[in-house]
This record gives structure tokens, C-alpha cells and sequence, in this order.
């Protein structure tokens, strides 16, 4: 059984051409090469890159030869790259305009962007404006006070330190979501008050990979998975003659999330679904001996407390990914109400490592539910 678990590996900002082509399993026994419907079965493949969304993407799924999986890992792979580009927050890149260059020319002018920033953050403001509203892109003055922090904490431990309460304050006050203008005619959006900044880090790659998976899908595509960080998208099904589901493992927040042989906390069964999950042991540093995460509580300002990790399944990745931070964000009472309001279903994992899990989550569990792969 191969199963596709949901590591977290914060990389930095490393070659794009770092990849490797590898076989996982060749199905050469007579007994296990024959589909039910006649045709042979494929080969498994994986590849990886590095230098997209601060993280390790894999494509894994199916294909006659290496070659004709790595020109769709290929595609794929461009493709996010060039997303990468176009919502990176920190970097410019010339010959386009990207969130970047939407911060830089905040309370100045309106900036003309593609078609990916205008659906991003269309999206993100739709999907708040229709949960209880605590995920929010315009959070980013926040969030690089915490980001600063953090960085300024991992390279000098002795000296980490909070952000200070009064610029987190401060900074607040320019979060307004209805300050972001999106014109759709003029295809622009303009933060309305200088000192403004958005910060795309809850939804850029869960939409990221539902484009690029569409993408792939629109060529031809059809028995995939791909995985970047917390984030896992599958589509079709195995073409290994044998499964009718993809095995998604969901991180133990206890476990070793740079050890890919670490054991899941459980197994999503699914085909066509998203598993994404948000959790406490993502980009932390110390402060006098207590960890700090970067899920940033908008009325507290500080890292939420209310659970390990949350994970969201729902067919959409960028939906997915939103709702991870969302449901994070919340008491357990109201991200039950805000769940079903969505549509999404969720698997928390509490502070003493009790799980609690909506009734379509449980039921493509392996060992929460008894789901298996048939």
C-alpha cells in the first residue's frame, strides 16, 4: 500500500531544478498486472522539486513510462513556478505584477494583475465574507510583525522575542478587508490605505494546486496526486489495477514531519478530494522556553490554542486550504457550525490529542472509521 502523508517541510527558497524521477513500485508479477477492465496497469512514479511556495511539491501517480510521467510532472511543475511568481509576497519578478507589487503600491494606485491573483483574491474575500471572517488576507501587517519576529528568533535563539503588543495594534488597524478594491472590469485591486499589505500564506498553495491539477486534468491527465506541504490534492483514481482509492496520511502533530517514514495519524481513503491541514508545529521558534506558531488569531493578535491540527476535506484545494486556517482559528463549538455552513468536512485534533471528526471525515478514515481502499 502506498500512502501520500501531508509532511511539512519548510525548505527556504531553493533551486527550482533541484527534482528526481524515481520508481516506486513496478507491478511485474502476472497476478497484479491486469486491470478489471482488460487494460494493463501502470507504473507508479514520484517526482519532486524544491523553490515553489517555501516548500517540497510531489507528483505521484501513474503512467506508461518515465518519460510520459515526467512531461506531465513537468507541466505541472512550471506551472507552479510560474503561480509561485505571481503570488510570492517578498520578491518581484520582472515583466509582471504580482501581490508583491499590489503591497508596494499600497494607498498609491490601483495595479493591473493576471487572471490568477484577480480569482485569489476575489476568492479569499468571497469565502470570508461568508465564514465567520478569520481568515483574512489583509492581515498581512500582522503577520509580518510575527514573521520578522520569527526569523529574528530562529537566527538568534538567546535573543527571540515577541513582537511588540503596540505595533501589533497598530498594525491591525490595517487589516480592513473592505479596504481591498478589486475591479474586475479594469482586472486591478488596490489596497486603499498606505501601510496596507496582503499576505496570501492560507490560500496560495491549496489554490495553487487546484489550478495546476485542473490544468493537468484539462491535458489529459487523469490518475494523479499532488502534495505540497499540508497540502494533498488526488485525482482520479489508482491505476494499479488493485485500489480504488488514494491513501492520504494526515500528519501526527507529535510526529517527525521531515521523516517521510513517520507514521500518519490516519488515512483519508479518497478519490477527487482535498486533504490540507494546518497545525501548531509549523513554522515555530521559542520565546523563553514556550514554542510559538504562525496562525495568527486576528482578536488576539497571538497564535491560536485551540487545537494540534486541523484538517479539511472538500474537493476544492483552495477552499480546503482556507478552511484549515479558518477552523484553526476557531473554538471547536463554532468550527463545527462554520463547517457545516461550508460544506466542508474536518478532523480536529485537540491539545490532549483527543480527535473529533465531522461524519464525512470519519467515514474515509482508516482507523477513526474503518474505511479501506476498496
Amino acid at each position: 500500500m502506498m500512502v501520500f502523508q501531508a509532511h511539512v517541510r519548510r525548505t527556504g527558497r531553493n533551486p527550482a531544478g533541484m527534482l528526481r524521477v524515481m520508481v516506486l513500485m513496478l507491478l511485474i508479477s502476472l497476478g497484479l498486472a491486469g486491470c478489471g477492465n482488460g487494460k494493463p496497469a501502470l507504473t507508479k512514479y514520484s517526482y519532486e522539486f524544491l523553490g515553489s511556495f517555501d516548500t517540497l511539491i510531489q507528483f505521484m501517480g501513474y503512467a506508461e513510462n518515465k518519460a510520459a510521467f515526467e512531461v506531465m510532472a513537468r507541466k505541472g511543475q512550471a506551472r507552479f513556478e510560474e503561480l509561485n511568481r505571481q503570488y510570492d509576497i517578498y520578491h518581484e519578478y520582472e515583466g509582471i505584477s504580482n501581490i508583491m507589487t499590489i503591497n508596494r503600491q499600497a494607498g498609491v494606485a490601483p495595479v493591473k494583475v493576471g487572471k490568477e491573483i484577480m480569482d485569489l483574491v476575489r476568492s479569499s474575500i468571497a469565502w470570508h465574507d461568508k465564514s465567520p471572517g478569520v481568515c483574512n488576507i489583509a492581515l498581512g501587517p500582522v503577520l509580518a510583525l510575527w514573521h520578522d519576529a520569527r526569523t529574528a528568533g530562529l537566527d538568534f535563539p538567546d535573543a527571540a522575542a515577541l513582537p511588540d503588543v503596540a505595533a501589533l495594534k497598530k498594525a491591525s488597524s490595517l487589516c480592513n478587508l473592505k479596504d481591498v478594491i478589486v475591479d474586475d472590469a479594469a482586472g486591478t485591486v488596490f489596497l486603499a490605505k498606505t501601510g496596507m499589505s496582503l499576505d496570501v500564506g492560507a490560500v496560495a498553495k491549496g489554490f495553487a494546486c487546484q489550478i495546476v491539477a485542473d490544468d493537468l486534468k484539462a491535458a489529459g491527465y487523469g490518475s494523479f496526486v499532488i502534495s505540497g506541504g499540508g497540502n494533498i490534492i488526488a485525482v482520479g483514481a489508482p491505476k494499479d489495477g488493485i485500489r480504488a482509492k488514494w491513501g492520504i496520511g494526515i500528519q501526527n502533530p507529535d510526529g517527525n514531519a521531515l521523516n517521510p517514514d513517520d507514521p500518519p495519524l490516519d488515512i483519508a481513503y479518497v478519490n477527487d478530494e482535498s486533504v490540507v491541514t494546518s497545525g501548531d508545529y509549523q513554522r515555530t521558534y521559542v520565546v523563553a522556553g514556550k514554542t510559538y506558531h504562525h496562525l495568527i488569531d486576528p482578536s488576539t493578535l497571538m497564535p491560536a490554542n485551540f487545537f494540534r491540527s486541523v484538517s479539511v476535506l472538500t474537493p476544492d484545494s483552495g477552499l480546503a486550504d482556507f478552511y484549515s486556517t479558518t477552523l484553526f482559528l476557531l473554538p471547536l463549538e463554532e468550527g463545527k457550525k462554520a463547517a457545516a455552513a461550508a460544506g466542508v468536512d474536518v478532523l480536529w485534533v485537540l491539545p490532549d490529542g483527543t480527535l473529533v471528526a465531522t461524519d464525512g471525515m470519519k467515514a474515509v478514515l482508516k482507523t477513526l472509521g474503518g474505511a479501506t481502499n476498496k
